[in-house]
């Protein structure tokens, strides 16, 4: 027999108020995925309908098609209601096709690599 402590009620409770309405996930690789709640269960693990994963470099954004997706409640770090209403990105982000979007994230993939091995070259100077 397992036993249900009180926080297992109200993570329910509350991933319940969220049933068939439009959210965006944070995963704890980063991933922003985003779509309409269908289920869930006391782990927190998710089903999203027309889930799609949002992907920003810069000012440039795509959103990456996935189709019905299950999410592991341990990999959940946010969730929160989209609000239909609003415009959800600033006006100055640009969307690019998914080929696009892989190479700008390959470039700021190697930027970040490039700047970690110059550091490492240079930390023998000490510049503090």
């Amino acid at each position: 027999m397992s036993w249900a402590g009180p926080e297992d009620i109200y993570l329910s409770t509350s991933l319940a108020s969220y049933l068939d309405r439009k959210l965006l996930v944070l995963l704890r690789d980063g991933r922003k995925l985003m779509g309409i709640l269908r289920s869930f269960d006391q782990f927190a693990n998710a089903v999203l309908e027309g889930a799609c994963e949002r992907v920003i470099v810069g000012d440039l954004y795509c959103d990456i098609p996935l189709g019905l997706y299950v999410i592991r409640g341990e990999n959940v770090v946010l969730i929160g209601e989209l609000d239909l209403e609003r415009e959800e990105l600033p006006p100055h982000m640009t969307r690019v096709s998914v080929a696009e979007i892989r190479r700008a994230q390959k470039a700021e993939s190697e930027a970040t690599d490039l700047k970690g091995t110059m550091r490492k070259r240079m930390e023998f100077l000490d510049l503090d």
